[in-house]
């Protein structure tokens, strides 16, 4: 039998459980929009002349990032939009999705800056997972890739960095840090700030569940890597994700539930914490909130 769309008469394509509503293509694509534009107006204003740099790898979220980005501000003749992904050197796995990364701007005319770890930092992510190493992969790769995304919003002038954080990463990081009991991560989380030196971040898809990020990129045909890095499963965060969907499949909603509950308690964090001052690495002059930044200590500088 065919379910039919809440607001319409047309076949749906999605029910949400969370909210109880059965959607057809157009209506699903419609809420997915209306959020998204709704985290941007109330969270990243837009301002006159902005250069909104996109983090693309070329998979799903990110990809999905830029497409409603450009979507929703590329007729903007004052703003540019600029897309800048990062070749972190993994075999196997990087070469195709930064060639997805490239068809998908070539599609919507949009600037594209591809950086490597190689050129970068003069190592390459599969030469340091091969090293005898204290952390697991993806605690070097999230810091030189922080480092190279931040550094290149910087030299081209970006007022805001785009990063394609869903509904899903926001609440693992958030029940993440709870269990570890790391409240200063958390204060990260919060809503963030104008800090010299690190160009602001913007999480336009932090209230659009993962799933729902990928049925939206496949209802609008958008070139994505689906594959999964071979590094993800050294990950604790994997454990979290399992133990979240389950909650999640039972309680419809948790997971908005935590992103609720942090976002309230945030302005109390920040004003019981206040952010660590921000200085520079004295090694090379990147922002951080020590002497030496994580960047410099992972590759061994210090």
């Amino acid at each position: 039998m065919t379910i039919k769309c809440k607001k319409c008469n047309h076949e749906a394509v999605i029910f949400q459980k969370y909210s109880g509503m059965h959607l057809c293509k157009k209506h699903f694509v419609e809420d997915v929009e209306r959020k998204i534009k709704l985290t941007i107006r109330k969270e990243y204003s837009i301002r006159k002349n902005d250069v909104i740099a996109v983090a693309l790898s070329g998979g799903k979220d990110s990809s999905v990032a830029l497409y409603i980005v450009h979507k929703i501000l590329g007729n903007r003749p004052d703003i540019e939009i600029v897309a800048i992904s990062v070749d972190e050197g993994i075999n196997g796995y990087r070469p195709h999705s930064l060639e997805v990364a490239k068809s998908l701007t070539k599609i919507l005319g949009v600037r594209h800056i591809i950086k490597s770890f190689k050129e970068v930092h003069g190592v390459t992510m599969d030469e340091l997972a091969a090293t005898d190493r204290e952390k697991g992969a993806c605690s070097y790769c999230g810091v030189l890739r922080k480092n190279i995304l931040n550094r290149t919003a910087l030299e081209i002038g970006a007022t805001k960095l785009v990063t394609g954080h869903n509904l899903d990463d926001e609440a693992q990081t958030i029940l993440l840090n709870h269990l570890r009991g790391d409240v200063e991560r958390l204060v990260r989380l919060a809503p963030p700030a104008a800090i010299e030196g690190l160009v602001l971040r913007a999480k336009p898809l932090r209230n659009i569940p993962e799933k729902e990020v990928a049925l939206y990129a496949i209802i609008n045909s958008l070139p994505v890597d689906f594959s999964e890095c071979p590094y993800a499963g050294e990950a604790l965060r994997g454990e979290i994700r399992e133990l979240l969907n389950n909650f999640e499949a039972k309680h419809p909603g948790t997971k908005y539930s935590l992103l609720r509950g942090f976002d309230k308690l945030a302005g109390a964090l920040i004003k019981e914490m206040p952010p660590a001052k921000i200085g520079k690495c004295r090694i090379c002059g990147e922002t951080c909130t020590e002497d030496v930044c994580q960047t410099c200590k992972l590759l061994g500088r210090a």
